[in-house]
Formats: C-alpha cells, structure tokens, sequence
C-alpha cells in the first residue's frame, strides 16, 4: 500500500540522489528543481509529496496548479486544471506497478476538488513508455509542446473521461 506524505527538507538528500539517477535524468533532462529553496517553500498552488510503501520512500509527486504557478510554466492555461510531476527514484523499483499506484493517489487528489475539470502531464516527446503509461491511466494526447529546451507531449486527462 502505497501512503503519499509532504516532502520536507529531510527529504532534500534523497531528492538530490534520485535526481541523479539515469531513469530520472532521461526522463527529466534539462529541469534544476531547485530543492533547497523549494522545500522550503509551500505556495498554496503546489504539493510536493513523496511516496512511500512501509516508511521506504519510493518516489516524488509534484501537484500544482498550473494557471496559478509562478513560473508560468504552462503559459496561459484555464483555471481549475492540476499539472502532475511524478518519478520513481530507484530503477530497481520500476515495472512493479508503483508509478500507477502513485498516480491513482495524485489523480483522486486533484479530482477531490470539484472544482477541477481536468489534469495535464508532459512526458518528453522520446518517452514512448510514458506516453502509453499515461494513455493507460485514461490520459488522452493533447498536443506537441515546447517546454524550454525538451520536446513534450502534452496529455489531459478529463474530470469526465476519469
């Protein structure tokens, strides 16, 4: 059973770790998240939360709101849409069905809001295995996107189609 907790600055170590890992690094290129300062920090449009099966943390969740973001990452977006970040930190750890877990957890999350109508993921372009990862979960492709220097595919899942 997977529990979802908030990620805090004793997590800041592990997060570096698994930033360094060559699954996380593939999949996530070109992104400084910015750990010391943003574990800090806890802006009412963003989770930051680490999951973990029997107290062994396992992986990272990012929830923001993507229309109310800083950084406006996502440009001009509509209200009520959530953004999702997710990884697995260990690549022993992959193909075990955390990541769905994971999501399912995230997903439930933003959806508990009524107010939210839909949530948006952007897998790299190169990633097939998250596109269909995605696609699984009920997330449909939305479109082609430059974000800074990676090659996205945007994909959206609907309040409806969940």
């Amino acid at each position: 059973m997977i529990n979802l907790r908030p990620a805090t600055l004793a997590d800041l170590d592990l997060l570096r770790y698994w930033d360094e890992q060559p699954h996380v690094i593939s999949s996530d290129p070109n992104d400084d998240w910015g750990w010391e300062v943003e574990l800090d920090r806890a802006p009412e449009w963003r989770e930051q939360l680490i999951a973990e099966i029997d107290g062994r943390a396992i992986g990272f969740i990012q929830i923001i709101d993507p229309a109310q973001e800083d950084s406006h990452y996502w440009g001009d977006v509509g209200a009520n849409l959530r953004a999702i970040d997710i990884w697995i930190g260990e690549q022993t750890d992959l193909g075990k069905g955390y990541g769905k877990q994971m999501m399912q957890l995230a997903i439930n999350r933003c959806f508990a809001d009524p107010l939210v109508t839909a949530i948006l993921v952007d897998p790299l372009a190169s990633n097939t295995r998250a596109h269909r990862f995605y696609e699984r979960l009920g997330f449909q492709f939305s479109e082609d996107r430059q974000f800074g220097d990676d090659e996205c595919f945007v994909y959206r899942l609907s309040r409806t189609d969940w």
